[in-house]
């Protein structure tokens, strides 16, 4: 679970403290990165919102010619990438710290349901992407974590919290990727196909002509 800026630090939970734990969750982690990542393309690819530096450590492993970067707000996260050797840079949602048309590929990986304007951030994304340049949406179905953890026995993850602002939904996600201006080219459930019992929802779409106003 991400580092959150509005939590209380006391309790905290850490992504790479749960990743080193192994077993289920984490190949259940590792496969929902490999199914992302098959959308990838270009060589230039931003995470946005990178946290702890998990997905942003997988990624610059399997793509070594690409010039990958990650990107967060927070403080305690970058000092965690950082340490661990990966290519950061702080810098706001809201306001990328980087040119138009910068990218190829934005991966937008469990940052969502965490914005107060998500529209503005999807807007942000959108410029610093290519023309023909994708995002890869992923967010969670936080009912369906929670009664998944508690099934595991897991009682301090399932009643954490971890400063969601939203749940999302496939369709919703999808209205407000075209109203910025992105159509959607695909999108997936994980584990199965029906959202309701699913952990995550996969989208990827492509930057098409200009910004929507």
């Amino acid at each position: 679970m991400p580092v959150d800026t509005g939590l209380n630090k006391d309790g905290m939970i850490y992504q790479r403290e749960q990743y080193a734990k192994g077993g289920l969750g984490v190949r259940y982690w590792d496969y929902r990165d490999r199914i992302a990542f098959q959308s990838i393309i270009g060589n230039d690819i931003l995470d946005a919102g990178c946290g702890e530096g998990l997905t942003l450590e997988k990624l610059v492993k399997l793509n070594p010619a690409a010039r990958v970067i990650g990107v967060d707000t927070e403080p305690e996260n970058l000092e965690i990438c950082r340490r661990h050797g990966l290519p950061v840079q702080e810098g706001s949602l809201y306001d990328l710290p980087f040119a138009d048309a910068s990218f190829d590929t934005v991966l937008f990986s469990e940052v969502i349901e965490h914005l107060d304007d998500p529209e503005r951030a999807l807007a942000e994304i959108f410029r610093v992407l290519r023309p023909g340049g994708r995002v890869i949406i992923i967010f969670p179905n936080d009912r369906t974590f929670m009664l998944a953890r508690l099934a595991l026995g897991m009682v301090r993850e399932a009643f954490y919290d971890p400063g969601h602002v939203r749940q999302w939904t496939p369709r919703q996600i999808r209205s407000v990727l075209s109203a910025v201006g992105f159509k959607t080219v695909a999108a997936r459930n994980i584990p199965f196909l029906c959202w309701p019992a699913c952990l995550h929802h996969i989208c990827v779409a492509e930057k098409l002509g200009k910004q929507r106003k």
